[in-house]
């Protein structure tokens, strides 16, 4: 009974935040089977890994070194950071490579790692709450770790990893391979620096300063939060610019109307117009992956077939556009 509560209480959450994330991609949204795979990756695959591959080494340290202290500081604030953030990036490179038609901007980066991410998270806060949580202290114990990990601490894996995605976006929107090397290893370094400072702080400063540690380590972990929500902003709005772009040349083709092109292009339209009907937002949805490829036409030129893709997309959205 407390499990199953547990359960909920993790993995409750993650889904409504995964859920956000899935919102805040307006234009064109991520297939399904892809996000639940992402997700099932980190809560599963991701974790598992994670737990075994960080076990493994801090137990190897610790023969090593002969300093039991010291292998479970190291296996805290430097280990674990290392391997999760391989295992939940392998999730995202993996659709990377496999279907790379599917990632076609820094926002759909930072949501795949989002959700691979949060999968992690639900998984990982029910190993807590339950074994560090009601195990060790009942229900206050378990509300404490509710509270910090899952309310206060909820976002954390997610923007960690989400700047794996980014590295990843850039190298597939960018020519050359240095940028298509540097950008995933930049990204990569990012967040396991970002997740590895938390560690730290949370072990260092909790243990030592109490609740002012605490609140020094949200504080740092918030504004690193706030950096990347102001990320996602700039990642909406970049893609509106691709649609006030590259729809333009639509309307002069008579592929859509004018009043189309103008919805197609305001976020809060789009809200209203998806909602009518399966049909507009299957519309809208191609509005915005012809965008897209247009983009990536013009900048990266007959990539993966770019031209037959913009071709094919342009005859299916003129055939739409009678009934919207």
């Amino acid at each position: 009974m407390v499990f199953a509560l547990v359960v909920a209480l993790s993995f409750g959450p993650a889904l409504l935040y995964a859920s956000v994330v899935y919102w805040l991609d307006r234009f064109e949204k991520e297939p399904l089977r892809l996000l639940i795979g992402a997700f099932l990756w980190g809560a599963i695959i991701a974790t598992v890994g994670a737990i075994i591959a960080t076990n493994v080494l801090q137990i190897s340290l610790e023969i090593i070194t002969r300093n039991p202290a010291l292998a479970e500081l190291t296996g805290t604030t430097l280990i674990a950071p290392l391997v999760e953030e391989s295992l939940k990036g392998a999730a995202v490179l993996l659709i990377f490579l496999i279907f790379p038609h599917e990632f076609d901007s820094v926002l759909d980066g930072i949501v795949y790692a989002a959700i691979t991410a949060l999968g992690f998270a639900a998984t990982e806060n029910v190993l807590y709450l339950y074994f560090q949580g009601y195990a060790t202290d009942g229900a206050s114990g378990l509300a404490v770790l509710f509270v910090l990990r899952v309310l206060l601490g909820g976002w954390g894996h997610a923007v960690y990893t989400s700047f794996i995605g980014i590295g990843l976006a850039v190298a597939r929107l960018r020519r050359g391979w240095a940028i298509k090397i540097i950008a995933p290893v930049l990204g990569w370094c990012v967040a396991v620096f970002l997740h590895a400072l938390h560690n730290t702080m949370a072990t260092i400063l909790g243990s030592s300063l109490g609740l002012g540690g605490l609140l020094a380590t949200l504080l740092v972990d918030w504004t690193g939060w706030a950096m990347a929500l102001g990320l996602v902003i700039w990642a909406i709005f970049r893609e509106r610019r691709w649609m006030l772009t590259y729809l333009r040349e639509e309307v002069e083709l008579g592929v859509i109307s004018a009043e189309q092109y103008r919805t197609a292009c305001s976020i809060r339209a789009q809200l209203t117009a998806r909602a009518r009907s399966r049909a507009s937002r299957l519309f809208y949805a191609a509005c915005a992956e012809l965008a897209q490829k247009k983009h990536h036409l013009a900048t990266l030129g007959e990539e993966r077939g770019n031209t037959a893709r913009v071709m094919a997309l342009r005859a299916g959205l003129a055939s739409q556009s009678a009934l919207v």
